[in-house]
């Protein structure tokens, strides 16, 4: 029997490409989002992995449309087994640049979305006492970077958010499941379309993974939820180990280093699509797919994300190196 799996922000970048991973065993997949030649690319994906699409235009930022999408998939798919909160919004530029208004926005998608398909979802899940929901975040859920202040602001929330209602699913002994995966730069079409104020290029900073990367990762965290969290790629993991040990000579780092990172020597064009009010494939046209521009310069692997999976084989091998090499000294003494 096939799973029932919801995605949103299906129509591009990581949700786009966790819908064909899911289609790909089987899962009937709901797809949530807002442009119309996205989620059209996005259906067509899933119907040629062997999956059964159904794509649904809503904006995530809208509770009672997030609620209607979810009673949509259960009367027309059935009950839903797996809800993955992947939609986002954002604004590239300093702090005080941003327009009010624009921050609000972005905090009404990027974090209210989770919540607003969180609760959909649960209310669906708690009576049946099964369901698993997937928040994607980010390493930015815990490290805040510039130019960025509306987007690791979302992410602080829900991860926030994420910790605490975890734990009343504890306390209730509930058998539905919430985690989530924390994300390094991926090579998504984002950088083509977020609301962007630099003079140059938005890019993601390096090391870059491919989207597929992050849609293994959350397969295994919506297979294994038991787990509270998983750090997908070796920047991650040094990112949040150094936030967490020296976070003041952090801050300097990026004071010196994240402005430039973040963009390419190429200047941004004026006419750039943005997604933040409207989608941005509804301007350009054109379905934009999974990847973005960098595929060049991504990886298709994590070894972090292996270590995260396999925590318990890696604790129990750096065990028996600190026994070996205790022994040894022993030898020698």
């Amino acid at each position: 029997m096939a799973r029932i799996s919801v995605v949103t922000g299906a129509s591009g970048g990581v949700g786009r490409a966790t819908a064909r991973a899911l289609a790909a065993r089987g899962d009937a997949v709901a797809l949530l989002a807002r442009g119309e030649e996205g989620l059209a690319g996005a259906a067509e994906d899933v119907r040629a992995a062997g999956g059964v699409p159904l794509p649904i235009e809503v904006d995530v930022a809208d509770f009672a449309a997030v609620d209607a999408a979810a009673e949509r998939v259960e009367k027309e798919l059935g009950p839903i087994d797996l809800w993955v909160n992947d939609a986002f919004s954002s604004v590239f530029a300093p702090f005080t640049e941003i327009d009010m208004d624009e921050f609000r926005r972005t905090t009404e998608v990027s974090y209210l979305g989770y919540v607003y398909g969180t609760r959909a979802a649960l209310t669906r899940m708690l009576p049946r006492d099964r369901g698993t929901i997937v928040q994607v975040g980010s390493a930015l859920a815990y490290r805040g970077i510039p130019l960025q202040s509306a987007y690791c602001g979302a992410k602080h929330a829900i991860q926030g958010f994420h910790e605490s209602l975890r734990v009343e699913l504890l306390h209730d002994r509930s058998n539905v499941h919430v985690t989530m995966v924390q994300l390094p730069a991926v090579n998504t079409p984002q950088f083509g379309w977020v609301l962007s104020r630099l003079p140059r290029r938005a890019q993601p900073v390096p090391p870059i993974y491919q989207p597929e990367v992050a849609a293994r990762a959350v397969l295994y965290a919506a297979d294994h939820p038991a787990r509270r969290e998983y750090w997908v790629g070796g920047s991650t993991a040094a990112t949040l180990l150094a936030n967490a040990v020296a976070p003041g000579i952090l801050d300097r780092y990026l004071a010196r280093t994240g402005y430039r990172g973040q963009q390419t020597d190429r200047r941004r064009d004026p006419d750039q699509p943005a997604n933040l009010w409207r989608p941005a494939d509804g301007r350009t046209g054109r379905d934009e797919g999974a990847h973005g521009d960098f595929d060049s310069r991504a990886t298709s692997r994590s070894a972090q994300l292996w270590a995260s999976q396999h925590h318990g084989a890696v604790a129990a091998g750096a065990a028996a190196l600190l026994a070996g090499a205790g022994w040894a000294l022993a030898r020698r003494r």
